[in-house]
């Protein structure tokens, strides 16, 4: 052959490996309105970037009736591309070959990926949409499942990974999106679930769809699994898009920072009227923290999942930083077993990858009752207390009304570490709510007052005078000032950059044992 035949010969390849599956399963693909594998990556990724890994492998010989039906690919497209000038590292299931189900050389392919991205220090993303494990590979492709969780578990902490669901993903598939940092569901054509409704019906008698078992409005609202749900392909790659814009590349490098569009000592008045006088009427937190960063930065995890608790990031002077805050519209900002997991996992990424985190803390307790109780709240309710302690990044914390007992110690407090505390001059910190102090300190009195209600409220009045306010936690040290709420985006800027520097030195330990 001559070396134009040699070439020849590798553009035909190279063309039958790009057509995946065949273009009838191209089709289906489409009609079910899903993008093919190449398609989501061409989207995803910078155009003209994409440097392809493994186009022309197949599956091994370990494969029961299949020795006739080798695709190139094998079922997965992987490598490396840019995303706004930044190196990211991808594969994609094409679910046209075998139904993106998973053997010995798909999984292959799929760790090597995992390991160069890791060997060069960039962020991963997979975009899953795959029948599951290859039934003709047997234990070959459930030993591939495993390597690519050992893989998943290696790279926690080290480089950001994100998982878009845009189909489906079953079984032991499900743990290893579990395991990465993010999770995009597309609404209607992806599920996650361990057992399917077939099964499920069989074992339990129970009938339930698969959007009902595990669809993204499942995962996003009801199980927290998944952070984000997202109507198509295409919203979910443009939201991986914005999402690595706040993220550094790997755990020794800082997050980028954009060009600054907004005034670091802007001043919003709003900040001054958006606390009701009220302390029982609620207000939406998220005005509050729109009011102080960046105008239109934040870009909210989790959403639909725990209300009671907003996190995301946003970013403060054009750098990067993670948001944790109460939410006095729902169920009064309380803690409860969701959000303390929601917040605490939260913390914990931010920690890992250099980002600094703006705590916006009003909250009057945990919520109360044997059903957080019995599910678990005093544990689970430490893992929040423990995130925010183990955190090493810079930590600066608001409190604009409520810090009532545990809850004040646990939402970034001077005691856990903060760097930067401040009260606005609604705040009331003590160990717990004037109405319950008093129910409890004065309960004789109250017993035989001529009118009880009356005396209550005076003494309600009395103990917000004299203890539920900032000026006892400032005179302590315990706050760095009390300030007006118009002075926290400047104040919040210069702290930011005051602690860019900071550097903690942690004790020598393997690892701590969080309450999980």
């Amino acid at each position: 052959m001559t070396m134009e035949d040699r070439i020849a010969e590798l553009r035909e390849l190279r063309e039958e490996a790009e057509l995946g599956g065949g273009e009838s399963r191209i089709e289906r693909q489409h009609d079910k309105g899903k993008m093919t594998a190449r398609e989501r990556i061409e989207y995803f990724l910078d155009d003209g970037t994409f440097h392809e890994f493994d186009k022309l492998r197949t599956h091994g010989s370990h494969n029961f009736g299949m020795e006739e039906r080798k695709i190139l690919t094998d079922g997965v497209v992987t490598g490396y591309g840019e995303v706004d000038g930044r190196k990211v590292f991808v594969f994609a299931h094409d679910f046209t070959v075998f139904g993106g189900s998973l053997g010995e050389v798909f999984a292959e392919k799929i760790c090597k990926a995992m390991d160069t991205a890791m060997e060069v220090g960039c962020p991963i993303v997979g975009l899953n949409d795959s029948a599951g494990a290859r039934i003709q590979e047997g234990v070959n492709s459930l030993a591939g499942f495993t390597e690519i969780f050992h893989r998943n578990q290696q790279a926690s902490g080290v480089i950001p990974q994100i998982s878009g669901i845009m189909g489906p993903c079953a079984g032991g598939a499900v743990y290893s999106p579990s395991i990465t940092d993010f999770i995009f569901m597309v609404e209607d054509t992806s599920h996650m679930y361990i057992t399917g409704p077939g099964v499920t019906k069989t074992v339990t008698g129970e009938e339930v769809s698969h959007e009902e078992l595990g669809g993204a409005s499942t995962h996003s609202s009801t199980t927290g699994v998944a952070q984000f749900s997202v109507p198509d392909d295409e919203t979910a790659l443009d939201r991986i898009r914005h999402l690595l814009s706040y993220l550094p590349q790997n755990n020794v490098e800082d997050p980028p920072r954009v060009e600054p569009w907004d005034d670091p000592d802007r001043q919003d008045d709003r900040l001054n009227e958006i606390v009701p006088p009220s302390p029982q009427k609620p207000y939406d937190m998220v005005d509050v923290i729109d009011s102080v960063m960046d105008e239109g930065s934040f870009f909210e995890v989790n959403e639909n999942f725990a209300k009671n608790i907003v996190v995301g990031f946003s970013r403060l002077d054009g750098y990067s930083v993670g948001v944790v805050a109460n939410q006095p519209r729902v169920n009064a900002g309380t803690l409860t077993v969701d959000s303390s997991m929601k917040a605490a996992r939260f913390v914990r990424f931010c920690d890992a990858f250099n980002i600094p985190i703006v705590s916006f803390v009003d909250v009057p307790g945990y919520m109360p009752g044997t059903d957080q109780e019995h599910r678990g709240i005093i544990r689970h309710g430490a893992k929040l207390l423990y995130a925010y302690s183990e955190a090493t990044v810079p930590l600066l914390t608001v409190i604009t009304r409520k810090a009532y007992g545990g809850a004040y110690c646990v939402m970034a407090s001077k005691h856990l570490g903060a760097d930067v505390n401040y009260a606005w001059p609604t705040a009331e910190i003590a160990v717990m709510g004037p109405q319950g102090a008093v129910n409890l300190l004065y309960s004789d009195e109250l017993e035989a007052a001529e009118d009880t209600e009356a005396l209550r409220q005076e003494l309600i009045q009395e103990y917000r005078d004299e203890f539920a306010n900032p000026y006892t936690a400032a005179d302590r040290g315990y706050l760095d000032d009390v300030i007006e709420p118009t002075e926290t985006r400047p104040r919040l800027v210069q702290d930011l950059e005051m602690l860019r520097s900071k550097r903690e030195d942690q004790p020598d330990k393997k690892h701590g044992n969080i309450p999980l």
